[in-house]
């Protein structure tokens, strides 16, 4: 048996004629960048996340870094996060001359850990950006009290999170700025890059609008320096069809991944662990074990596909090497890096299909 990591033909085959009529539609409209489809989509997500705006953009990087923009982040500030994220969290703050500045994470959810968090504050910290990693919530009640406490601005990175909800608050809704990405690979993903940045703040999202078109408003009057962080009408009208769907793909999801808990109950396998509160859209279902490279090997020799999110955390990666961290200074995302293995969870995946990688992970410590 054969079971990819990731299967999007399978996806694409359940809805073909709906995303090229889709397609077809734009393409007969001739409104290629922003448009009707993205406003559109735009009013049917914010519906959906529950926020009163919804502005798309480019790509899940573009809207971390465009919402940084907006709350007017500087060279010399300083903005705390966590090093165990896609490389976008922390080359965001970077690209714009700001400070990255790392804490630790919690060894069950992955993410960032509250406790760590109040000491790091400077007189030169300006925000906080979360992660909600693999599709669980950060602990946003007591982030949310530390930034208040401090006058911080949050922005939410929900690029693997759309869906996803603490105590019934969606994920982008905690803080001023709430970041997804439309990747392909994405629980909900486009045919290509896109993004968007929720705020239930009006002026903030004016500000937003204007930012991901060079600044203007109206058009050719700058008041500001934007970037072209537009999201493509084609990208708005496959999501718009694709939104349809969403609660039962990640429903499945959950499905799945409460198959390989059973599965891997009593194991030397730690299983994803939810918070309370938490409805989780299972991005990954990333588990922590023993002699990870090896069981990686392994089950690429038996055709289960599995990966490495992330091997190497961004506080040791070389272009951050001037910010002056050393191995060490964040013991539980470098051990993290060490054990952590995601398994496939789409949604199109078959009981049998779960069943054969888990026994698989199973088969290589019984053997071992």
């Amino acid at each position: 048996m054969q079971v990819p990591l990731l299967d999007l033909k399978a996806q694409y085959a359940t809805i073909r004629e709906e995303i090229l009529q889709a397609i077809s539609d734009v393409c007969e409209s001739q409104y290629f960048a922003l448009g009707p489809a993205v406003t559109e989509f735009e009013d049917k997500i914010a519906k959906y996340i529950g926020s009163k705006y919804a502005i798309g953009v480019s790509s899940g990087t573009d809207a971390l870094l465009v919402s940084l923009m907006a709350a007017d982040i500087k060279p010399g500030d300083e903005v705390i996060t966590t090093a165990f994220s896609f490389f976008a969290t922390a080359g965001s703050i970077f690209r714009l001359g700001a400070k990255p500045v790392f804490v630790d994470i919690e060894r069950d959810s992955y993410n960032i850990d509250p406790s760590c968090i109040e000491e790091k504050i400077t007189e030169k910290t300006r925000a906080i950006i979360p992660v909600h990693l693999y599709g669980q919530t950060a602990k946003m009640k007591e982030i949310s009290k530390i930034a208040k406490c401090h006058k911080l601005e949050i922005i939410e990175d929900a690029a693997q999170a759309i869906g996803a909800s603490s105590n019934g608050v969606s994920c982008g809704n905690f803080g001023n700025y709430g970041c997804f990405s439309f990747y392909p690979t994405k629980n909900l993903g486009a045919f290509g890059d896109g993004g968007l940045v929720t705020t239930n703040v009006e002026s903030i999202a004016e500000k937003l609008k204007s930012l991901r078109d060079h600044g203007q408003k109206p058009r050719y009057y700058y008041n500001m320096i934007g970037g072209n962080f537009r999201l493509d009408s084609i990208q708005a009208a496959v999501l718009l069809v694709k939104l349809k769907y969403l609660d039962k793909w990640n429903e499945k999801r959950r499905q799945n991944a409460a198959i390989y808990d059973k599965l891997f109950a009593g194991s030397v396998v730690q299983t994803p662990k939810i918070g309370k509160g938490n409805i989780c859209t299972y991005h990954q279902y990333t588990i922590a074990v023993p002699q990870r490279d090896d069981l990686n090997k392994f089950l690429t020799g038996n055709k289960v596909g599995s990966a490495i999110f992330y091997p190497k955390p961004l506080h040791l990666q070389k272009c951050f090497s001037e910010l002056g961290y050393s191995q060490g200074d964040l013991p539980v995302t470098e051990k993290i890096c060490d054990e952590v293995l995601s398994l496939p969870i789409y949604p199109e995946l078959s009981a049998e299909q779960i069943e054969f990688a888990a026994q698989t992970v199973l088969k290589f410590y019984n053997n071992n």
